[in-house]
């Protein structure tokens, strides 16, 4: 999907009044995507199911109570000998399926029910030959049979036919965390550094505990012992390679960032690498999406659950080196219990060495996984997706020797009792404030901030799976993903307000660096985005999309 071809600006500025700290306020604009682009991204997980007419079972019409009288027959000897009916169906949404019933019939009043396989049924009629389409939404992702019955009550005839359907929407299992890939060990992967302009396949379905059949995965993808700058690109094996990046990095740099990435149907997860040299790569699992029914994704908008700095959460203070601290996930913040995992952006700031954290599940002792890695002095976030042990804490362990302050924001979090299933998406760019084919208001000002609606109708899309990537930073500072309070109208018609300013970070930096992060972000209440500049100095921004939760 070209940029050309999913972004659409408008442009206005947002009345409201001035903050002391910033007694000017910066124009703002928006990006729309056009109406359907999104669901033609994700066309791949609209799959047909066919069964064929000649499948079809021909019986007389039992008598109430009686089934004897339903036993099947080859032909009936008068009446309506062709009576049969083919089934085609095709996803529509998450939860959606539609059945369209191919009836073929002599001149006769139908009576059709379509048994949509979760104990609820359709009524439709019909005259004879001819076609009926009719929509459902499950309330759990998942397979199921649907079966087909066209009565011809007249001439004591019945057709029957069977249909396996699977939704399109994938629920989350979390796993881990694990690490599957590691080429400085020869984990999942030979010995050796991957070669530039060159990929590893790295084997997810299937492998270990995890099914075969797997949609998508969430990774923390780390590079590491780079000798010269470049990018790092995961995607499903079997399709050609996106122009999107998920890591960007420059020589000598160790960083991770969180993908979710389909799986191909062969159960592989290609991993590009973009440098002119060669590099290590690590890779650490925490969970995957299935048709399977499981936890599904309820967004929030970001709330500060822990800061180090301030005594928020935990003890005030740098965490020591090789030292852990639990959090309170479950019944705190906004997220209800009974989770299976959570959804987190994970910052350092003040460390006083090189190091790395590990955030894991309470109860279990801390894996050889990393979610976030540091250098001394830096500033760096990364957005990590845990699962939470079984009383609702998180463990975070600094495995620096020194110490280091903490901040944790949590965006939402995976639960049976919620119905928002991921939908996959080719990658598509949202945004670039580089490109004034398509933008065209150059960077993104120190405080302002960028809106965005990827779908025109956003009805039953409640989150997003983004990537941001700020690049050509004039100065410090971090950005900051939000739900915006105006509608699309409002921002039309002239009558949007200015948002408040976040103070959750979804990544930071330092002058002349680039830096990535995905970002879960919650669509709000009216499917718009925000994505604040939270530093004084311009920088320009690209989002690439890479799905979004959908609970119809």
């Amino acid at each position: 999907m070209s940029a050309a071809a999913i972004v659409a600006a408008s442009v206005g500025l947002i009345p409201g009044a001035a903050h002391a700290a910033d007694p000017v306020k910066p124009g703002t604009h928006g990006v729309s995507a056009p109406a359907g682009d999104l669901k033609k991204a994700a066309a791949s997980n609209f799959k047909s199911f066919t069964s064929p007419a000649d499948r079809t079972v021909r019986q007389t019409v039992p008598a109430a109570g009686d089934k004897a009288a339903a036993a099947p027959q080859a032909q009936a000897a008068e009446g309506n000998p062709t009576l049969a009916v083919g089934l085609q169906a095709k996803g529509t949404s998450a939860h959606g399926i539609e059945v369209t019933s191919t009836v073929t019939s002599a001149p006769a009043a139908l009576d059709i029910t379509i048994a949509w396989g979760d104990g609820t049924e359709t009524k439709a009629t019909a005259q004879g030959s001819g076609q009926v389409a009719r929509q459902h939404s499950y309330a759990e992702v998942g397979q199921y049979t649907v079966t087909v019955t066209v009565v011809d009550a007249a001439n004591n005839t019945q057709a029957v036919n069977q249909l396996n359907v699977v939704t399109p929407g994938s629920d989350f299992t979390a796993y881990g965390p694990t690490r599957l890939l590691d080429t400085r060990s020869g984990i999942g992967a030979p010995k050796a550094k991957v070669a530039a302009y060159g990929t590893t396949r790295l084997k997810v379905g299937g492998n270990g505990g995890i099914p075969a059949g797997v949609t998508a995965v969430a990774l923390n993808v780390t590079v590491t012992n780079a000798t010269s700058a470049g990018h790092v690109t995961a995607y499903p094996s079997g399709v050609v390679r996106p122009i999107s990046s998920n890591v960007n990095f420059v020589a000598g740099q160790t960083v991770p960032n969180l993908v979710i990435v389909p799986v191909g149907q062969d159960g592989y997860v290609e991993l590009y690498n973009g440098g002119w040299e060669s590099l290590d790569l690590i890779a650490d699992i925490t969970g995957y999406f299935s048709h399977k029914s499981a936890a599904g994704y309820n967004p929030l908008a970001p709330v500060r659950a822990v800061d180090t700095r301030v005594g928020l959460g935990t003890a005030q203070g740098p965490v020591a080196g090789q030292t852990s601290f639990d959090v309170q996930m479950a019944g705190r913040n906004g997220v209800w219990k009974g989770i299976s995992a959570v959804a987190l952006n994970v910052t350092v700031t003040n460390p006083k060495e090189a190091g790395h954290l590990t955030v894991y599940p309470s109860g279990q002792a801390a894996p050889s996984t990393s979610s976030v890695n540091f250098t001394a002095g830096q500033t760096v976030a990364n957005s990590v997706i845990v699962p939470v042990g079984a009383d609702g804490k998180i463990n975070v362990r600094n495995g620096a020797w020194a110490g280091t302050d903490i901040i944790v924001d949590v965006v939402g979090f995976y639960t049976n009792e919620s119905s928002g299933a991921f939908m996959p998406t080719a990658p598509g760019r949202m945004l670039d404030t580089r490109d004034d084919a398509n933008w065209g208001y150059g960077p993104l000002e120190g405080r302002g901030y960028v809106y965005m609606r990827p779908f025109t109708d956003p009805v039953g899309v409640t989150g997003f799976v983004f990537n941001t990537t700020v690049t050509n930073t004039r100065g410090d500072g971090f950005l900051s993903v939000t739900p915006d309070p105006n509608s699309w109208d409002q921002y039309g018609n002239g009558t949007a307000v200015w948002p408040d300013e976040p103070t959750a970070s979804a990544l930071n930096w330092t002058a002349g660096k680039t830096v990535p992060n995905l970002v879960q972000a919650s669509a709000g209440t009216h499917g718009i985005v925000d994505f604040w500049n939270m530093g004084w100095d311009d920088a320009d921004l690209i989002v690439d999309i890479f799905g979004y939760y959908d609970t119809l």
